[in-house]
């Protein structure tokens, strides 16, 4: 499901992002930084949420009667990929704005969908696997 998610998101950015020969990714100077730091923080509270769920989850489930129900390993799995997502975001994105900072038409439409479909890739299976990890948890408690 969240290479499912990945795909679609990468499909619908690049419908929505213009083709254009030159892109320009400031309108004024230093507005990459600006932006690049607001995502760097959202992505560093999304990947701390998500992977300390995981561990939270594992954890307690261990520890409280020794097995992790098998029913839990696809939400916990999307949050995984909700992880892998924003981390390779923020990679890229720091990245390309390092290229940028050196010359600044090396920020191309491809690597914009790219990074936008990476963020909002690891967005969607962090909602994704949020909801379903809540629908399990409720109905595991509710059987037991």
């Amino acid at each position: 499901m969240g290479v499912f998610l990945a795909g679609l998101t990468r499909w619908f950015v690049s419908k929505r992002t213009p083709k254009a020969e030159s892109f320009c990714v400031e309108r004024q100077p230093g507005e990459f930084k600006e932006i690049l730091t607001f995502y760097l923080q959202i992505g560093g509270i999304l990947v701390t949420l998500a992977s300390g769920s995981l561990v939270f989850l594992v954890g307690s489930s261990l520890f409280k009667n020794g097995q992790l129900s098998w029913l839990l390993a696809s939400p916990l799995f999307l949050l995984a990929q909700a992880v892998l997502y924003v981390i390779l975001f923020m990679v890229f994105m720091t990245l390309n704005y390092e290229h940028f900072k050196h010359d600044s038409s090396t920020y191309s439409r491809p690597k914009y969908v790219r990074n936008q479909a990476l963020g909002f890739a690891g967005v969607l299976c962090f909602c994704a696997g949020y909801l379903w990890l809540i629908f399990v948890l409720t109905n595991l408690s509710g059987a037991t």
